[in-house]
């Protein structure tokens, strides 16, 4: 008896040293999230993005960063701070991106990072929420004469290394039976100026990106180059957490439900003043004016407000990032109008 004493006051003191639960959390008069509280202390988000991917985040000519993923975000500062300000991003490569939100260097990582099976299971990682629905594909030369992948045999091709990409590529070729060489670069800039300097004859990424890539080489240049239509495999991208801390889960995972659901019921954050006497109930619970849905989550029941008053709904972010480089909405359109875009109600 006295040695499983002995070993159960042991297993406690190790308990004890790891990160707060929620029970321990709220036991101290937190929030119930280890994760939530210390954005509260510090008074900032860490926020994990790419930082240069057009459309998703980069930096604007006054060193702002920009695109859905940074204004992702901005919400999710919003919601927690009450300031869409109070965001410290960190760029991360593809390489190093698990290691900084597993360490604890940010707090959620939202980089264009697409869901699988091993990436939850093995990372001790989670992920939230679905931003965008993408898909792998090709961009090539023009003059190349190339209109499909299977038209890509013995082809070079620049593809980042330690992303889904690399095995999308690989997978797709030998299926085909097709031959290849992969032409592994690192960074998002260096392996799109390799393929502009004609080191590979087609360069494999996410077609948003392929789209924002094409976009900003402007009108004349652009037209040298083509994306191939036909995706070799598709998929979801978004926000990722820490497991282990539940409630900054539900936080981050509704803050992208809220978004959508706002548009969903034609609420803009440009236009919230037409709101504020709405009879819908709906749109009372959204803007924190009945029920206490903020409470739930830990938050100011303004929670919502805030962040469509300062960032918008999901179709004002696409309508701001993704419209100028001519994407269109696709599967990212509202289950309402056929898309994958949905969001639980929220009561």
């Amino acid at each position: 008896m006295r040695l499983r004493t002995i070993l159960a006051a042991a297993a406690a003191a190790l308990a004890a040293s790891l990160l707060p639960s929620q029970a321990t959390a709220q036991q101290r008069g937190g929030s119930g999230s280890a994760t939530l509280d210390a954005v509260r202390s510090r008074g900032a988000l860490n926020c994990g993005v790419s930082g240069e991917i057009a459309g998703f985040s980069l930096p604007d000519s006054r060193g702002v960063m920009q695109g859905m993923d940074a204004d992702y975000c901005r919400a999710i500062a919003a919601a927690v701070l009450g300031d869409a300000g109070k965001v410290r991003f960190s760029n991360l490569s593809a390489q190093n991106r698990f290691t900084a939100l597993q360490s604890g260097e940010v707090d959620v990582l939202i980089r264009n990072t697409g869901w699988s099976l091993t990436r939850e299971a093995n990372l001790g990682l989670l992920f939230a929420a679905t931003n965008f629905w993408d898909g792998t594909t090709f961009i090539v030369r023009s003059d190349a004469g190339v209109s499909s992948p299977k038209r890509l045999d013995g082809a070079g091709v620049c593809v980042r290394p330690g992303t889904s990409t690399e095995l999308d590529v690989a997978d797709f070729f030998r299926s085909n039976r097709l031959r290849f060489t992969p032409v592994l670069i690192g960074g998002v800039t260096e392996v799109q100026e390799a393929f502009l300097s004609g080191r590979c004859d087609a360069f494999a990424t996410d077609a948003s990106q392929l789209a924002g890539f094409r976009w900003r080489l402007g009108p004349e240049r652009a037209r040298q180059y083509v994306i191939l239509g036909e995706m070799i495999s598709t998929g979801p991208s978004g926000s990722m957490v820490r497991k282990g801390d539940d409630r900054w889960f539900d936080v981050v995972r509704w803050v992208h439900f809220a978004q959508v659901t706002a548009e969903a019921l034609g609420v803009k954050g440009a236009e919230l003043a037409k709101h504020a006497d709405s009879a819908d109930p709906d749109v009372r619970r959204l803007l924190g004016r009945q029920g206490d849905l903020g409470q739930a989550l830990g938050l100011d029941n303004a929670w919502a407000y805030e962040i469509l008053r300062q960032v918008g709904n999901y179709g004002e972010l696409w309508e701001r990032h993704i419209t100028p480089m001519g994407i269109e909405r696709g599967r990212n359109a509202l289950w309402t109008q056929g898309g994958l875009q949905f969001a639980p109600q929220m009561r």
